[in-house]
């Protein structure tokens, strides 16, 4: 999902702040239609766009995308070592004051109020530009949103899109050859500029989902050729790099595949120099008439590709949760979060952090307040010690490390 909603496979119209973020299944079904009309609202919200910029040259298109196979190794046993502490936090909906956080903390505040306790991660996010006028605004590194979350004890998950906000999926200015050739490199060193100036560390989640084919970053669509995301992420991570931008923790998040109908992981990896954390996004559709799907447990949705990553990509990275939520159609919402927290622990060691997606979208049930029983069950869960507080407004300097 994303920054105020998440913005999906065709359009991402969300106006004003935040919105971003979540992925499903693509298929040429009726499904499809139903994830194009959520994933339209599902990401990009913004900070204030204040540059002026023309927009980047246009191309032209049609490729084809052609993946290998990976092995796996074999499956490790779960530790019977004490679970590991993990960082939580939510991307917060304008539910609770009617303006998304971090512009207005208090929604914050009345969302710790519902599970009792204060969180650690705070997530919202941005593409570069905004493009429905003839010259693109482009937005500047949101530095008083990071001073917000840090201000409350919480670290920053930033997530960040090479696209135009409400620019749908053909968006020929923002392909990723365009990032490659350097057409954005005076904005993007603008941006790691500003965000050094800031000093502070934060996550830095680029691209995500992109193993998906509905944002316009994906391979295969919008023009975009194989091996090309890989070489526009190091493009951009080395301009962070050369204005000294360490405090950005770079997170590569695709989406959960249980069904292996995405684009092959491995050759979407940039490299362990080019990645701080690992990351996976997964949302429990159930019977949802906005886009039934059937009920899925957490195990169902995660761990095969929780798997590929941990034993095969990356397998030194730790990982979180970049977004995960579930409907009340179909089963169990409560119980869902309580599968997921026990889960955690015992088949997931590699994650150190979660964030749920709270937001209504396209009449999606994923906020916790859509029941008493799922806000009291993930209420309970994140009272466990593991789950690390509002702690880190003096974070130390560098990237970020998983929880002591």
């Amino acid at each position: 999902m994303s920054i105020g909603s998440k913005l999906a496979r065709a359009t991402g119209a969300v106006a004003v702040l935040l919105a971003f973020a979540l992925a499903l299944v693509a298929a040429p079904t009726s499904q499809a239609a139903g994830r194009i009309a959520v994933h339209k609202n599902r990401n990009l919200g913004t900070a204030t766009c204040v540059k002026q910029r023309p927009a980047a040259r246009a191309k032209r298109v049609a490729r084809r995308v052609g993946q290998k196979g990976r092995c796996r190794r074999t499956r490790t046993v779960a530790s019977s070592a004490p679970a590991p502490s993990l960082y939580w936090g939510t991307w917060a909906g304008s539910q609770f004051t009617g303006e998304e956080a971090p512009w207005d903390m208090s929604a914050v505040s009345r969302y710790e109020s519902t599970v009792g306790k204060q969180l650690s991660l705070l997530h919202f996010s941005s593409p570069f530009a905004n493009c429905s006028s003839s010259d693109c605004s482009y937005y500047p590194f949101p530095s008083q949103a990071m001073e917000n979350i840090r201000g409350h004890g919480a670290i920053p998950f930033f997530s960040w899109a090479s696209q135009a906000l409400g620019g749908g999926l053909d968006q020929p200015d923002f392909q990723l050859s365009d990032v490659i050739a350097g057409d954005f490199d005076g904005y993007i060193q603008e941006f790691a500029e500003e965000a050094h100036s800031w000093g502070h560390p934060f996550f830095l989640r680029f691209n995500w989902e992109m193993n998906g084919d509905w944002f316009p970053w994906s391979e295969g669509v919008n023009g975009n050729n194989p091996g090309e995301y890989v070489a526009a992420w190091r493009h951009v991570h080395d301009i962070f790099n050369s204005v000294g931008a360490t405090n950005a923790t770079w997170v590569w998040c695709p989406n959960v595949d249980p069904g292996g109908k995405f684009l092959d992981l491995g050759s979407l990896y940039p490299g362990d120099e080019y990645v701080g954390w690992t990351c996976l996004d997964g949302y429990n559709w159930g019977t949802n008439p906005v886009s039934p799907r059937g009920w899925s447990t957490f195990d169902q949705l995660f761990e095969k590709t929780y798997r590929t990553i941990t034993e095969t990509i990356a397998p030194t990275k730790p990982m979180i949760i970049g977004e995960v939520g579930s409907t009340e159609v179909g089963g169990s919402k409560a119980g869902w979060i309580k599968e997921m927290v026990e889960a955690l622990p015992v088949k997931y060691p590699r994650v150190r952090g979660v964030m749920w997606f709270d937001k209504w979208i396209e009449d999606m049930d994923w906020p916790l307040d859509s029941s008493s029983s799922a806000t009291q069950a993930f209420a309970e869960a994140v009272q466990r010690p593991a789950y690390m507080a509002n702690s880190y407004s003096s974070l130390a300097e560098g990237p970020v490390q998983p929880p002591a």
